[in-house]
C-alpha cells in the first residue's frame, strides 16, 4: 500500500477517492477562505484558530468540533514527512484556488525534502466525480517544483494583505504554473462592491434573480449557480449574503416569514425586493449608501472609511479611505 497523504477540498470527495482505490491517508481542507477575515501575519495555528472563530460565530456548525476538526487537519499536515508523497487533488473554481494558495504558501517554509508534493487539478468537480472518473484524474498528477511555491507565496502574500492592490497586480503577471488561479484573482475582485451598485457581483445575481420572479431561497441559489463560470460557493454563505440585503436600512429583500435566512432556509420562507432594492438594481441608489459596510475580503477589512471598490469595466480598485489614502 502506498504511503500516501491525500489533501482535498472537503470532505465530499473522499467516498468516490477511496472507491476508486485511491491509496493513503485523506485531508479534507474544508475552509472558505473567500468568506470572513484572512489576516496577514499568523501563522497556520494562530490563523486558523481566527478561521475556526469566524466559522464558530457564522453560526456554521459545533464549536468544540470546529475548534478540534482544524487542530486536527493542521496536526495531520505538520506530520507530512511520515508519508513518502503529499498529492493535493483540487478544483478549479475560488474556493479550491485559495486552499492551494495556503497549503503551498505552508509547504514553501516547511520544505518536503525526502517527501514528494504533487497536485492534481482539473475542471473536474471533485465531489461529483464518480470512481471511474477519480481513476482518470490522476494521469493529471504534476510535481510540484520552485515555481508553484514561489507563486503561491506571493499570491498567499497579497490576498492576505490589508491592500487588495497586490492581489489586483497578479492579473498583470504569469500565473500559467497554476492555470487557474488568474479566474480566481478575478472572481475574488467581483466580490468587492461594486463602483456604482456598491452591491458584489454575487449580490448583485441574487437580487436580479429575485428581481425576475424566483421567491424561494433555495432556487434563489439554484439559480444563482448557473451564472458562475466556476462554481464556488456553498449555500451558508450565500444566505449570509441575502441576510445583509435583508438587514440593511432599508432593506433590499424582504422575507414572507422571518427576518432571516437559516442553513438551510425553511420551506416557508418567501423573497421579495423592495423598492430600494429595485432603486439599486437601476442603477439609482447605491447600496454603500445605504449599508454599513462590514466585511472582510482575505486580509481586507471592508468599513464605511476603508471601502474598496471593483471597476467591471476598467477591472481595477478604488479607495475612498479616510486612513489608508489612495494607493
Amino acid at each position: 500500500m502506498e504511503n500516501n497523504l491525500n489533501i482535498t477540498n472537503g470532505d465530499s470527495a473522499i467516498p468516490a477517492m477511496k472507491e476508486a482505490g485511491v491509496q493513503g491517508d485523506f485531508l479534507p481542507w474544508r475552509d472558505v477562505l473567500h468568506d470572513g477575515p484572512v489576516p496577514a501575519d499568523l501563522p497556520l495555528e494562530k490563523l486558523s484558530r481566527s478561521r475556526a472563530q469566524f466559522i464558530i460565530d457564522q453560526g456554521w456548525g459545533d464549536p468544540k468540533a470546529i475548534n478540534e476538526s482544524f487542530v486536527q487537519r493542521d496536526e495531520t499536515l505538520c506530520r507530512y514527512r511520515n508519508y513518502s508523497k503529499v498529492i493535493l487533488w483540487f478544483e478549479h473554481d475560488l474556493y479550491d484556488q485559495l486552499q492551494i494558495l495556503q497549503i503551498l504558501d505552508w509547504f514553501s517554509d516547511n520544505p518536503p525534502e525526502e517527501t514528494k508534493l504533487t497536485i492534481i487539478c482539473t475542471e473536474q468537480y471533485l465531489g461529483m466525480a464518480t470512481p471511474d472518473q477519480m481513476k482518470g484524474l490522476l494521469r493529471f498528477e504534476e510535481i510540484i517544483t520552485e515555481e508553484h511555491l514561489s507563486l503561491a507565496k506571493k499570491a498567499w502574500a497579497a490576498f492576505r494583505s490589508p491592500l487588495p492592490i497586490r492581489w489586483q497586480r497578479l492579473l498583470e503577471e504569469d500565473t500559467s504554473i497554476l492555470p487557474f488561479l488568474r479566474g480566481a484573482i478575478l472572481r475574488l475582485l467581483q466580490e468587492y462592491p461594486d463602483c456604482k451598485s456598491g452591491l458584489s457581483r454575487t449580490a448583485s445575481i441574487a437580487l436580479d434573480i429575485i428581481s425576475k420572479g424566483e421567491k424561494k431561497p433555495g432556487k434563489v441559489f439554484g439559480c444563482y449557480q448557473e451564472t458562475e463560470e466556476r462554481r464556488f460557493m456553498g449555500d451558508s454563505s450565500f444566505w449570509d449574503i441575502l441576510n445583509k440585503l435583508l438587514e440593511s436600512n432599508p432593506p433590499l429583500l424582504e422575507l414572507s416569514t422571518g427576518t432571516q435566512l437559516s442553513s438551510p432556509p425553511g420551506p416557508e420562507p418567501v423573497l421579495s425586493i423592495t423598492a430600494a432594492g429595485n432603486a439599486v438594481l437601476a442603477g439609482e441608489r447605491s447600496w454603500l449608501d445605504i449599508t454599513e459596510l462590514d466585511r472582510w475580503v482575505g486580509g481586507v477589512y471592508l468599513t464605511p472609511t476603508n471601502i474598496w471598490c471593483w471597476n467591471a469595466e476598467s477591472h481595477r480598485l478604488s479607495c475612498t479611505s479616510d486612513s489608508n489614502g489612495h494607493v
